[in-house]
């Protein structure tokens, strides 16, 4: 079992910066692939984010390349999502996600359906 936790969600202006944080319960941590994830009112859920179990690996979406970074802490089982240069279009609630299949290292997920466990998530607002 993996239980996630996130925070530092807030409003923020356009322009502005946030990071948000998903801490890890479980002693596995650094075996998963980690993703972001965020849904906006009245949309799909939607790929940001992902890294590998080493950080070595990471994907993005189209829409966040250049202004979005994920990293991780494996010492301090967290995985983070910086987001720069904010726009009202990244409004939504971010969740983070583990995918524990281990077995392909390389591999990281775009498909919400993959992964395994999922934190609650925290509401990011962008004003125009």
């Amino acid at each position: 079992q993996v239980q996630l936790v996130e925070s530092g969600g807030g409003l923020v202006q356009a322009g502005g910066s946030l990071r948000l944080s998903c801490a890890a319960s479980a002693r596995t941590f650094s075996l998963y692939a980690m993703g972001w994830f965020r849904q906006a009112p009245g949309k799909e859920r939607e790929f940001v984010a992902a890294i590998s179990w080493s950080g070595g690996i990471t994907n993005y979406a189209d829409s966040v390349k250049g202004r979005f970074t994920i990293s991780r802490d494996n010492a301090k089982n967290t995985v983070y999502l910086q987001m720069n240069s904010l726009r009202p279009e990244d409004t939504a609630v971010y969740s983070c996600a583990a995918y524990t299949d281990y077995r392909d290292s390389y591999y990281l997920p775009v498909s919400h359906r993959e992964y395994d466990y999922w934190g609650q998530g925290t509401q990011v607002a962008v004003s125009s």
